[in-house]
């Protein structure tokens, strides 16, 4: 009897683990994304993109078509989602991938769930990369995946995927979160470009980067930090813009080109700004080579409740899974948890 019962409870614990692990899917219907699958890696320690990402895969699913598949950095053994654990089951999904949306901080994920990352890599898959995905990656000198290290210093990889894929790796910040905000200035010659259809005003609550992208980005977007945490305030003393907004192409062995989509914003309130949020939305379709059914008054409203954290370290909503948010109609994220460290148990 012992034996049967330890046999039921081994076999239960292999079924729980694929349970937890399943990415939220959200099935578009209608719309010019009709048929198109996009997959979003949401693994950032700080900016909350375990809020943002779902929250912009909603709005590309439900209101223009797409098949959005929503992938977290996970808790082993609860399967909570847990920021930055370097922990993220599902990524095969990106094998019927035609986008990938980027949110990761140095992460080293295991073979299994780093392979499907590099094997998009090598066909070429196009990439939309926000805020920390610049550092996505840091991964030990001895691994077989060392060049994608945001510090790798290899000439034939220098930067790493930061600044070989997305065009700049980890520079520095360039204005104090939670002190600062960013404007969003779009450059006059890339106000035709696509991405910038019905963009106006953008303006972003986390503090800048400094980036110098490679030279064969089109910069679409300067990045001005501001006095303080509004939208109206003057520019900050001693900063000059840099850029915050850029497009480029990578290409794999083979010479094929792909484009590829940066911004050093994306935190969880930064998308609360329409004229931010409808660039994001705009960058998945230009990406995905859809540049032609970019609307300037496109739908970008939120589905759901969306009710984002303020970012900060170990700020996160603690307790929830993946599968609290399936559906179209939970809200992002659940109030359900407390945010910040837990308390240490004193003895």
């Amino acid at each position: 009897m012992v034996v049967r019962l330890l046999a039921v409870m081994l076999i239960g614990s292999v079924l729980a683990g694929p349970a937890f692990a399943q990415p939220v899917v959200y099935e578009g219907t209608e719309g010019p994304g009709k048929g198109k699958h996009i997959v979003f890696l949401a693994g950032d320690h700080e900016y909350r993109s375990e809020e943002s990402l779902p929250a912009l895969a909603r709005i590309l699913a439900k209101h223009h078509g797409f098949k959005c598949t929503v992938l977290f950095s996970v808790d082993k053994k609860s399967g909570e989602i847990t920021p930055g654990s370097s922990y993220m089951p599902g990524t095969e999904a990106l094998d019927t991938a035609d986008l990938m949306v980027i949110f990761l901080r140095f992460q080293d994920f295991p073979k299994e769930q780093m392979q499907p990352i590099v094997d998009y890599l090598d066909r070429a898959g196009p990439i939309v990369g926000m805020r920390t995905s610049t550092h996505a990656f840091k991964i030990p000198k001895t691994s077989e995946f060392a060049r994608f290290d945001y510090r790798f210093g290899g000439e034939e990889f220098k930067g790493g995927f930061g600044r070989q894929i997305m065009g700049e790796t980890w520079a520095g910040h360039y204005g104090r979160n939670h002190v600062m905000s960013t404007r969003l200035d779009l450059v006059p010659s890339a106000k035709k470009h696509p991405v910038m259809r019905g963009v106006s005003n953008p303006w972003v609550q986390s503090g800048g980067y400094w980036t110098v992208p490679m030279e064969d980005s089109e910069i679409l977007a300067l990045a001005q930090p501001l006095e303080s945490m509004k939208q109206d305030s003057k520019p900050a003393k001693d900063k000059n813009p840099c850029p915050g907004v850029w497009v480029r192409y990578y290409k794999n062995q083979a010479g094929k080109a792909a484009r590829v989509f940066s911004t050093t914003y994306g935190a969880s309130e930064d998308i609360l700004n329409t004229g931010y949020r409808r660039m994001l939305i705009n960058a998945c379709f230009w990406a995905s080579g859809m540049e032609e059914d970019i609307n300037a008054d496109a739908t970008i409203d939120f589905v759901g409740k969306y009710q984002p954290t303020t970012f900060r370290f170990n700020g996160y909503r603690r307790g929830v899974k993946p599968s609290d948010i399936a559906g179209f109609d939970s809200p992002i994220l659940p109030l359900k948890q407390p945010t910040g460290t837990p308390k240490k148990k004193t003895r």
